[in-house]
């Protein structure tokens, strides 16, 4: 079981809910709710270990009572279900002459409130708040496990500290910000990966604008530790969105395999070579323009003049999202930069030619789309990722018409989860009701 160490990505975990915290120092804390966790006793211990979370101090703030709390490692022994801490024996036949009039506790907000800088353990702040309750022996079993679950949520002080996962950060981030990467959902998620056949074996062109590095970390992950297989991961920016990728931690010949290179400068160096960009105002005027086109002017394959090539790649460039190439052109006197070396290592793949397309694109599909299918060998999957469903309709007709691509399939995924406990099983009543579409086939010679 590995350990955790400085600089690790990990995923807190109290009851059911989840977090993810980078461990970057030994004087990082993490913000449960009101409470604030010191996370330095975590260092050199085994992933999946639980720690009791003892309180330090006590602040009132603007959002009420804040507590400091400090780590301490616990044994299984301390983890017992409430009811057999309790020894609760009794119980009524039915609610019926229960009323919900705020009445019931005989116990006062300030009072708990005390009880809870004076009690390190839930168990005993609940002890306290069902001996006070003057309705709880008169409730049903179910009942009374509801009142103590609700309970335990509010004042459990075990987290349990987990390493991150593909499954555990698409749930993170689904429920935090789902805008954040597109709203992909697990199950979705997985049908990319299940579609794109992504193997330990050849290479794999992936276009993304904006999952938080989780598509090409679950690439990537698929593709496993010690292959053969390489990934190109195109992205509209100056800077990929690498965080899910960071986070899993892989070993640094697996992350050497991922290639993360900007579009526009990429389909640029392939089709016009490394031929230095003359500057001049005129130049800057014409990109500034071709910035508030549509992608439509995006470089055609079947040009082969170098001067149509130059005219299209430049109208592919919005300058908000341009590569900063002329400077490094010429001040670069040491050597090339890294993102130089990156298109190279992509271009000579793109020569190659890919054995799998994803796409998970904010914009358009259509035209990036029809800059990046000539880079894929014949019979080889495409799988794009949208949030409407309109503009994967449009691709598809377009597609359809072309004749380039078969087998094309528009589907939605729709999960639901079931909570499976004994006499009550039953779906969640909260659940999210579509996570994009996607828009699938085969490549023809």
């Amino acid at each position: 079981m590995a350990s955790i160490q400085l600089g690790d990505y990990i995923v807190i975990q109290r009851q059911k809910y989840t977090k993810l915290q980078k461990f970057g120092s030994l004087d990082a804390t993490a913000t449960l709710g009101k409470e604030h966790l010191e996370l330095k006793s975590l260092l050199d211990q085994p992933y999946g270990s639980t720690f009791k979370m003892c309180v330090k101090e006590s602040k009132v703030g603007k959002r009420g009572a804040q507590r400091q709390h400090r780590l301490e490692l616990c044994t299984e022994n301390e983890l017992r279900s409430i009811r057999d801490v309790l020894n609760i024996s009794s119980s009524g036949a039915d609610n019926r002459d229960i009323s919900d009039n705020g009445e019931a506790q005989a116990l006062k907000s300030a009072d708990i409130e005390q009880l809870r800088e004076e009690c390190n353990e839930s168990s005993k702040i609940i002890e306290k708040l069902v001996e006070n309750s003057k309705t709880f022996h008169t409730r049903t079993e179910y009942s009374q496990d509801k009142y103590l679950l609700k309970k335990e949520k509010k004042y459990f002080e075990f987290v349990q500290i987990r390493q991150p996962s593909i499954r555990l950060m698409a749930d993170i981030f689904h429920r935090q910000d789902a805008d954040k990467i597109m709203g992909i959902r697990v199950d979705t998620l997985s049908q990319i990966i299940s579609y794109s056949g992504v193997s330990g074996f050849g290479s794999y062109l992936l276009y993304e604008s904006g999952t938080n590095g989780l598509l090409p970390a679950a690439m990537l992950n698929s593709m496993g530790a010690g292959t053969e297989a390489t990934l190109v991961h195109m992205h509209p920016g100056n800077v990929p969105q690498k965080q899910a990728l960071l986070a899993l931690k892989l070993p640094l010949e697996q992350q050497q395999r991922c290639i993360s290179v900007n579009l526009y400068s990429v389909l640029r160096e392939f089709y016009q070579g490394d031929k230095p960009e003359p500057k001049t105002e005129a130049l800057t005027e014409a990109k500034t323009a071709a910035s508030n086109k549509e992608t439509a002017e995006l470089v055609s394959p079947t040009d082969d003049s170098d001067t149509n090539t130059e005219e299209q790649s430049d109208n592919i460039e919005p300058s908000s999202k341009k590569v900063k190439l002329d400077e490094s052109s010429n001040s670069n006197k040491s050597g090339p930069l890294r993102w130089q070396l990156e298109n190279k290592r992509a271009v000579a793949l793109m020569n190659a030619k890919f054995d799998s397309l994803v796409m998970a694109a904010k914009e358009h599909p259509s035209n990036i789309l029809q800059a990046l299918l000539p880079l894929l060998k014949p019979s080889r999957p495409i799988v794009i990722f949208s949030t409407c469903k309109e503009l994967l309709q449009e691709t598809f007709m377009e597609l359809k018409t072309t004749g380039k691509v078969t087998n094309l399939h528009v589907t939605s995924n729709w999960m639901r989860m079931y909570q499976i406990l004994p006499n009550r099983s039953h779906p969640e009543v909260n659940m999210s009701g579509n996570s994009g579409y996607l828009l699938t086939g085969y490549t023809l010679k």
